[in-house]
């Protein structure tokens, strides 16, 4: 009898503890972030998690991952893959890392695809206007004109048997701010599934990878920033699920002089900021690579023609904002997508 009434007990023991696993394993997992300072813009990087030191030590490795590509293309780190590039320019080829040549690479694909709308050269005219630093600046017609002579993603010579990398002309500049931000998410996300991280939110600037599902185990509903100077609300928003969504648009950084305002998306044939109809470019893709090199291409090709390209490649969907409030999106993409702000209208795809 009392051999059966310790089974019951035990039982009963091992039941409740069952109980008490389940029970916490079924609890909502909590949301971690870590904010940093990398590649030129703040970033927080945001993972679900039942276990905070798990999540913090995963949040460690997703700085890491994102400082590790700033130390090897940021422009203004001394010792950086492009930083070494660029000084050598008309003086020797120099030896990168396959992270680096591969996104040169893309870059240089995208200057092809965009007939050179997007320039993976154009560093010297941004360097020139510096818009979005301490020295930003309207430059005058002669320093423009001078430094537009130095773009031509064409000349970039590449030796994929050396990994080398060289710029033929004293003065040419590579600046991969319009690509590099998108390949640290992507980095940032395949690293997260080596830690098993289904559900996460990488923000890189604007940049965003929405990762698995939310909280809700729902898709995201991603916003998008209401293009109109000095609103920051939201003025529509996307739902996705393992996407990316980037914007290029005219309203965060720019330079003023005389009343008139010159946004940072520079034209690489003029010198200039491009001057066409459009106030925002948002592209979603699984890729967040292709995001942000597309979204600078399509916004620099205007609508028309950057619906066009856009539409022309699988897997990438896009949403155009012009300066009368009208809102455009690639065949389809309506379904997911919704206006939350009744002052913009959304225009009928063709």
């Amino acid at each position: 009898m009392k051999r059966n009434k310790y089974a019951i007990v035990v039982a009963a023991i091992l039941i409740i503890a069952a109980v008490i696993i389940s029970i916490f394993r079924l609890r909502s997992p909590e949301a971690y972030s870590s904010t940093n300072y990398f590649l030129g813009t703040v970033n927080t990087v945001t993972v679900y998690s039942n276990s905070k030191s798990e999540a913090e030590k995963i949040l460690a490795g997703c700085d890491d991952t994102i400082q590790d590509v700033d130390n090897m293309m940021s422009t203004k780190i001394p010792g950086s893959d492009i930083y070494k590039i660029n000084k050598n320019a008309g003086i020797s080829p120099v030896e990168v890392s396959d992270e680096t040549m591969y996104v040169i690479e893309e870059a240089i694909r995208y200057s092809k695809l965009s007939d050179g709308v997007f320039d993976v050269s154009i560093g010297p005219v941004s360097d020139l206007w510096a818009i979005g630093t301490p020295d930003a600046k309207v430059p005058s017609e002669s320093e423009i004109s001078e430094k537009v002579s130095l773009v031509d993603y064409s000349k970039i010579e590449i030796n994929k048997e050396n990994n080398t990398v060289m710029l033929p002309e004293k003065g040419m500049k590579l600046d991969l701010g319009a690509i590099a931000k998108g390949y640290a998410a992507d980095k940032v996300s395949e690293y997260l599934d080596t830690q098993n991280v289904e559900n996460a939110i990488i923000n890189l600037g604007g940049n965003i990878y929405a990762k698995g599902y939310n909280e809700d185990n729902k898709e995201y509903n991603i916003g998008l920033k209401n293009p109109i100077e000095g609103n920051s609300d939201s003025f529509a928003e996307v739902r996705v699920s393992n996407k990316s969504v980037v914007t290029s648009g005219v309203y965060e950084r720019y330079v003023e002089k005389d009343g008139k305002k010159y946004h940072h998306i520079l034209n690489p044939f003029t010198g200039y900021p491009f001057e066409n109809n459009l106030l925002s470019v948002t592209i979603i893709s699984d890729k967040s690579i292709n995001c942000d090199a597309l979204s600078t291409s399509a916004f620099g090709l205007g609508l028309e023609n950057g619906k066009k390209l856009i539409e022309s490649i699988d897997g990438v969907d896009a949403v155009f904002v012009t300066k009368d409030k009208k809102v455009y999106t690639t065949k389809g993409f309506e379904e997911y997508f919704e206006i939350l702000d009744d002052s913009f209208t959304l225009e009928t795809s063709n």
